[in-house]
């Protein structure tokens, strides 16, 4: 694996959500990091950011008078140097400063524009930043979004969305449940169906497949005994796992009825790979974070713990040669 991690997180301790907040910058580039198909995480916050509409505890008011570049809504981008192209999973409401990370950390001359947007699925953090594209802002022409036949539904009936479709600002590109798409003779891209709150499309992970290495994708899911996989199976199948960890553990949840969200607290999925061999479980990174989850804090009992237990914790900015 080549990594390099080039962002901190800092934020909020541990359940109380309470912490001093220090701003880090990025410090040089990553092009020397990036290899002729590469993938590199753009983002590890839950859909509402961080800081959160709504939140009065002093981990997000330190974030509204000094915000932390670092702290962007989940996304992955994949690097393809040789054809020179670059591919986002996920359009967040962080979409601008997302795609040009990617831009500018490609290998090659290359647009705002990427050439091609996967979506999992219809919450806000994962497909808003189509609206990016529109006439009020880019303005863009025929970009690919790939979607599942749901999703595509709900973008061409319901504005703003269908405005994209029928300006052709977005060409949606219908995918299906486990059929890859081949993107170049050494990427290919696999949807697959999890569980989730569907209530406007199907929900979706993705497994990114380059010449020497595989990715699993999956930043929402429900509760890992829902899917009529076995997550841990699959894990043996990747050689870089990023799993839902939207919640550490049920005391972030308290105003929430959890059987509304019930996301697989980090603390389940640990408890559910300890037994994973090493070398397993250091597959496994933990992703799309809310504003409450201490992993966010590296300096949280909760992020040591993870470490301490063989796992690891994404960060913006780190990149993975596939």
């Amino acid at each position: 694996m080549l990594t390099r991690s080039l962002f901190l997180f800092s934020g909020l301790l541990l359940f109380s959500c309470n912490s001093s907040i220090d701003r880090i910058e990025k410090t040089n580039s990553l092009k020397d990091t990036i290899t002729s198909l590469s993938l590199i995480v753009l983002g590890t916050v839950q859909d509402g950011g961080s800081p959160h509409i709504g939140c009065n505890k002093n981990c997000c008011e330190k974030l509204f008078s000094n915000p932390d570049k670092n702290r962007k809504v989940v996304s992955l981008g994949v690097i393809d140097s040789e054809n020179k192209k670059n591919y986002l999973f996920e359009a967040t409401p962080d979409m601008t400063s997302q795609l040009r990370m990617l831009q500018d950390n490609s290998t090659f001359k290359s647009s705002d524009i990427p050439d091609g947007v996967f979506l999992s699925h219809a919450h806000i953090g994962h497909y808003s930043g189509l609206m990016y594209f529109g006439k009020e802002a880019m303005n863009s022409n025929g970009v690919k979004v790939y979607t599942m036949p749901r999703m595509k539904t709900f973008l061409e009936t319901n504005g703003p969305w269908s405005q994209l479709v029928s300006l052709n600002n977005i060409q949606i590109q219908t995918i299906t449940d486990t059929e890859s798409i081949q993107l170049s003779s050494a990427l290919k891209v696999t949807p697959f169906l999890v569980p989730h709150r569907d209530e406007f499309s199907e929900t979706v992970g993705y497994r990114i497949e380059g010449p020497n290495k595989k990715v699993m994708f999956i930043p929402d899911i429900d509760k890992w005994s829902k899917w009529n996989k076995d997550i841990v199976e699959e894990i043996k199948t990747v050689d870089y796992a990023f799993v839902d960890a939207t919640f550490f553990d049920g005391q972030e949840i308290q105003n929430r009825d959890i059987s509304q969200i019930p996301h697989p607290f980090v603390i389940e999925s640990m408890e559910l790979f300890k037994m994973l061999p090493e070398k397993e479980k250091n597959k496994i990174y933990f992703i799309h974070f809310n504003h409450t989850n201490p992993l966010l804090n590296k300096e949280s009992a909760a992020y040591k713990e993870v470490l301490k237990n063989g796992f690891h914790v994404a960060e913006i900015g780190t990149v993975f040669s596939l």
